[in-house]
Formats: structure tokens, sequence, C-alpha cells
């Protein structure tokens, strides 16, 4: 399980409406929570607009995503985990909805999904993805929540 690792993080909230519901300590704390090496990151939180652009211009899809990242460290062994986490107001709002789900539970679940993918982890197969989500549940449970995955 993840420990406590060295963390720098930068928050920023280019969408601020869901800055009074995810302060920076329990964001810090969500990311620490998912963290199996010293990180460098930047967790930004922004609009539909942006969320496209950046899923468009960098992935090729063109709609706003839930969850971003943008890891930069890739070589296992790199000291540090240096990534950039976009996180996309707009459809974390209407998932959470759509889920029954309370919006800070899906942002805490979406942002370990997107710091497990900085460290490298994937979900591109079965395998990766039964691992990946093995890793959600076991996270999101050591800070007291649920499995995102039962209805």
């Amino acid at each position: 399980m993840a420990g406590k690792n060295k963390l720098s993080i930068s928050v920023q909230y280019a969408d601020a409406r869901l800055a009074e519901l995810l302060p920076r300590p329990l964001l810090r704390k969500t990311v620490q929570a998912a963290l199996f090496f010293p990180a460098d990151l930047t967790v930004r939180f922004v609009d539909s607009e942006e969320g496209r652009i950046l899923n468009r211009d960098y992935r090729e899809k063109d709609y706003a995503t839930n969850v971003l990242t943008f890891a930069y460290t890739e070589d296992d062994d790199a000291a540090v985990t240096q990534a950039d986490i976009i996180l996309c107001v707009d459809v974390l709002l209407k998932e959470a909805e759509e889920q029954n789900k309370t919006v800070v539970f899906h942002a805490q679940h979406l942002l370990v999904h997107g710091v497990l993918h900085a460290q490298g982890y994937d979900h591109e197969d079965e395998e990766e993805a039964n691992e990946m989500e093995a890793l959600e549940i076991d996270i999101l449970q050591s800070l007291g929540l649920p499995n995102p995955y039962e209805t």
C-alpha cells in the first residue's frame, strides 16, 4: 500500500467552483494516500472548454474527460514522480450526479486514479485494469471511503 512519501503539490483552480469543497489539505491527503514514490505534482481544476482542448491537443479526442494525467517521469529510475493531473469540473459534477456519488468522493476517486497514472499504472488491457481498480479500492478504503465501483 502507498505510504508517506515526500510530496510537493501545487493546486490550481482555473475553474474555482469546487475550491471550497476540495481544499488543498484534502487534496494533499488524497494524493499522499496514492503515492508509492516521492512526487512533484500539479492538480488543476478546469472547465469543459479547457478540458476539451487539452484532451484534443494531447490525446486527439475532441471532448472533455473527467481526468487527464500528464506524466513527465516515465523512467523507472526517476527519483521523483512528476506530473500534472487535470480534473474537469463540468464532467466531474455530471458524473457524480449520474452515479449518485458525492462530488467530494468522486473527485477523490478521480484524483487517486490520476496519481496512479502518474506512477505508471494503466488500464489498457484487462489485467492492468483489474490491478489499477484494486489499488484504487484499497487506497480509497485507507481513506475511509467506499468502493467506487459498487453501485
